[in-house]
């Protein structure tokens, strides 16, 4: 199956030290990518990419920089064009979660989440753009979520944050896609990973999910990998500004 074939590529997965973006980044040097591991520390990159490599074979890089900072991101691009060229595959992963009711919902939340789960993907996504747009060709993909079309109290600014990712998704793709390079964003259900350890082990919610969810079951980790392998890989040449739930049918029912 060699339209799945990374062999060659380079792929950058942002926030990839732990969580969903750690096993976002596994999956692509499984696929043969050499892969940068991005965190918020370059001890802690270092470290995950190291620990990738090990367990895959695959070439890694850990970089750091603040990727709500234009000119930390625009260094740290610099830096991996200067030493292995611009990606080939963007993963806009990095992302937190801050949960209020609306009207007890700072000023100062609201910016970090915007800055953090949507400034940060315009900002790398228009770093890479110019070398991926030169040479015709580029995957750029970014992490949405179930919330990016479902809502739920105490969210609000969250699912706004996630509902950006995904417009801003479809603008690049029409910014992007007649250069030769796809844009779609993956919309992960619950997971179960270290950051949501405790959602999983409250009684209460976890029934929830497993309720709310036609698969019966939380979301793991290799569920994600053949999704963006797949969006990474020459499989989806033709798919562009397109959003892949994968949330064991979440948003499909009622």
């Amino acid at each position: 199956m060699t339209i799945f074939d990374l062999t060659g590529r380079t792929a950058l997965v942002t926030g990839s030290s732990r969580g969903i973006g750690r096993g976002l980044a596994t999956a692509l040097a499984e696929a043969g990518a050499r892969v940068v591991v991005h965190g918020r520390t370059p001890e802690t990159a270092r470290s995950t990419a190291r620990e990738i490599a090990e367990a895959t074979g695959a070439t890694t890089l850990g970089l750091a920089f603040d990727v709500t900072d234009e000119g930390q991101v625009g260094a740290g691009i610099a830096e991996l064009e200067e030493r292995w060229g611009t990606p080939d595959i963007l993963v806009n992963n990095a992302g937190m979660q801050k949960r209020a009711p609306i009207h007890e919902f700072s000023v100062a939340d609201w910016e970090q989440l915007l800055a953090t789960n949507l400034t940060s993907a315009f900002l790398i996504s228009r770093a890479v753009a110019p070398g991926m747009t030169a040479r015709g060709s580029g995957k750029i993909i970014s992490i949405g979520s179930v919330q990016s079309r479902l809502a739920r109290p105490g969210i609000a600014p969250y699912c706004a944050t996630k509902g950006g990712v995904v417009m801003l998704s479809q603008g690049l793709c029409a910014d992007l896609s007649p250069h030769g390079v796809q844009v779609n964003a993956i919309a992960p259900g619950y997971f179960a990973t270290e950051l949501t350890r405790p959602l999983v082990e409250d009684e209460e919610f976890s029934a929830w999910v497993t309720s709310r969810t036609p698969a019966g079951r939380w979301g793991q980790l290799e569920d994600l990998s053949g999704a963006v392998v797949f969006l990474a890989s020459s499989a989806s040449d033709f798919i562009t500004g397109q959003t892949l739930y994968v949330d064991g049918g979440m948003t499909s029912v009622v």
